[in-house]
């Protein structure tokens, strides 16, 4: 059985979403072990303790840089035997000195459709202003692994939703959400405790049953 550290900086509707699925069994070969927020008053944080999940609290705010925090976060998920990580609404940049440590073992999900709509600046409610100034007409959510590079890990799955004439940000990342983060996160998550992702030339793999 595999333990998943998932972290988290906010309200935690994705980190929901896993523990949803873990309920109903749906989550095979691991469990969420701990809970590791950078924010002390995240209500994620409540989500966890409601379903007598393990919660660590690391202020971002108490480090002055990101190497120094993602050292003290790598000491934590060292202290919890992490088999994987899962960024679940973690606003928080990771230094190499952790994705070094955790290669293919931390699994983020990106509100768009990466390559586009991605990297530095892009987060929140940022990414569906974007996607709606420049007019796509189809959008969705990306699940894919960390390294040192914003949302530049491989790929593991994407959804897509469409996007509406009347769509708002709100309406367009609240359809995302339902649609796609809540699905593909908790189904990612089982397919890796399951072994059944492989890496080939830097590209996620799903093997087929």
């Amino acid at each position: 059985m595999k333990n998943i550290v998932v972290l988290v900086s906010g309200g935690g509707t994705n980190l929901q979403a896993i523990l949803d699925e873990q309920n109903k069994g749906n989550i095979v070969g691991g469990k969420v072990s701990c809970v590791v927020s950078s924010n002390p008053t995240a209500y994620a944080l409540q989500r966890a303790k409601d379903n007598n999940i393990n919660t660590r609290v690391l202020p971002r705010k108490d480090f002055s840089n990101s190497t120094d925090y993602s050292k003290a976060l790598l000491d934590i998920l060292n202290e919890e035997r992490a088999d994987l990580v899962v960024l679940a609404g973690f606003m928080t940049i990771l230094d190499e000195v952790l994705t070094n440590a955790y290669p293919y073992k931390i699994i983020n999900v990106h509100p768009a459709l990466i390559p586009s709509f991605c990297g530095e600046g892009y987060y929140g409610l940022k990414v569906h202003q974007a996607v709606l100034d420049y007019g796509v007409k189809v959008s969705g959510a990306t699940i894919h692994f960390v390294n040192e590079k914003a949302d530049a890990g491989a790929i593991i799955m994407q959804g897509v939703v469409d996007v509406k004439n009347d769509d708002t940000p709100q309406t367009l990342q609240r359809r995302i959400m339902e649609n796609v983060e809540w699905k593909l996160l908790p189904k990612a998550i089982s397919l890796f405790c399951q072994d059944k992702i492989t890496i080939k030339d830097g590209k996620a793999y799903i093997v087929n049953n």
